[in-house]
C-alpha cells in the first residue's frame, strides 16, 4: 500500500518529498535543533551515498528527515531519521520511517537508534544487535611504546585500497564498497602488517565537531589500540570521537586515557526481510563507525 505523501498531525500538516542538494543547509538547521554535529559537509557526503526524504512544514521548513543507503541487492542501511521536537510526540518519525522502509522493500535492513528512537524501532519490527558506546572528548597523546603491539603499524597508501576493502566486507559480512571507497577519499589510515600481509586498518576523517576515527578492523584489542593510536596522537589537544560496540575494560581505558570518555550509548538494530529468512549478516567489526 502507498505511504501517504502528506500527513495532518493534529493541526499541524506535513507534506514529503525527496531529499535535493539543495536542502543541505535546512537540513543542517534541522540536524542542529537536536543537537547532532553533523555540518553540511557531512551532509554533502551522505547524499552521495543514499537517498532522503524530508517532511515539509506549509511554508516550506524541512521540519523532518530520514534516508537509506543501499549495500548490494540484499542489505540497507537507514539513518538520519530527525524530526523538530515539536514533533516527537506527534508521530513524524514514524510517518518518515514507514516511507523509508518502504523503498527498501526486500532487504534486511540495519539502523542505530538513540535512546529517543528505541520504541519507535522496536514497534516496527527491528530487533537489537548490540549496544554502542560512543567515546568523545579533547584528545591526549598515547605513548605508543608502552602498546603491546608496536610493530607493523604504517600509513595506509592508495595500493592498500583494496586489501582494506576486502576486510570490511570480511568483517561486516556485507559488501560495502561505494561507502568505504567515499570514505577512504577522505580519511588518513593505519595499516598493520604481518607476515606481508594487511590484517587490520584504521580510519580517521573530518567529521562534525572535530574528526572520528572509523570504521576499525582489528582482529583483538590490542592490534585495535596500535590502530587507533597515530591517530590519536595527530590530533592531540582536538576533538576526537570514536564508536565501538566492545565492551572489553582494557579497551575502554584506553580510550578514557586517550582523552575520549564514554559520552552516550546507543544501539544497532536489525529488521530481517521477511522474504529472505537465512542471512548472511555478521557482526560488526572489534571498531566501526556508524556511517550514517
Amino acid at each position: 500500500m502507498p505511504c501517504e505523501t502528506s500527513k495532518r498531525l493534529k493541526t499541524y500538516e506535513l507534506t514529503i518529498r525527496a531529499m535535493t542538494p539543495d536542502d543541505i543547509d535546512k537540513l543542517h538547521e534541522l540536524s542542529i535543533t537536536v543537537l547532532w554535529p553533523h555540518r553540511p559537509s557531512d551532509w554533502r557526503v551522505l547524499l552521495t551515498l543514499g537517498k532522503g526524504v524530508v517532511g515539509c512544514d506549509p511554508i516550506g521548513r524541512v521540519v523532518a528527515s530520514g534516508m537509506w543507503f543501499p549495500m548490494g541487492e540484499h542489505y540497507a542501511t537507514i539513518g538520519m531519521v530527525i524530526t523538530s521536537p515539536r514533533l516527537q510526540a506527534l508521530g513524524g518519525g514514524r510517518w518518515i520511517m514507514k516511507h523509508i522502509m518502504a523503498q527498501c522493500e526486500n532487504r534486511d535492513i540495519l539502523l542505530t537508534s538513540t535512546r529517543a528512537g528505541y520504541r519507535l524501532y522496536q514497534s516496527l519490527d527491528f530487533q537489537m544487535v548490540a549496544p554502542v558506546f560512543q567515546h568523545q572528548g579533547i584528545a591526549a597523546a598515547v605513548d605508543r611504546s608502552k602498546l603491546s603491539v608496536t610493530e607493523g603499524i604504517r600509513e595506509l597508501d592508495a595500493n592498500d585500497w583494496q586489501s582494506v576493502l576486502q576486510l570490511d566486507k570480511s568483517a561486516f559480512g556485507i559488501d560495502r564498497k561505494h561507502i568505504i571507497e567515499t570514505v577512504l577519499g577522505k580519511s588518513q589510515g593505519s595499516v598493520l602488517v604481518r607476515d606481508n600481509r594487511i590484517i587490520g586498518f584504521a580510519l580517521c576523517r573530518k567529521f562534525g565537531r572535530g574528526h572520528v576515527i572509523g570504521p576499525v578492523v582489528a582482529q583483538n584489542g590490542d592490534d585495535a589500540m596500535a590502530l587507533i593510536a597515530p591517530h590519536i596522537n595527530q590530533h592531540t589537544g582536538h576533538f576526537l570521537r570514536i564508536d565501538t560496540a566492545q565492551q572489553d575494560s582494557t579497551f575502554k581505558a584506553f580510550l578514557i586515557a586517550a582523552g575520549m570518555p564514554e559520552f552516550d550509548t546507543v544501539t544497532s538494530m536489525r529488521r530481517p526481510s521477511f522474504k529472505k529468512e537465512d542471512s548472511e549478516f555478521h557482526s560488526f567489526a572489534l571498531v566501526s563507525h556508524t556511517l550514517a
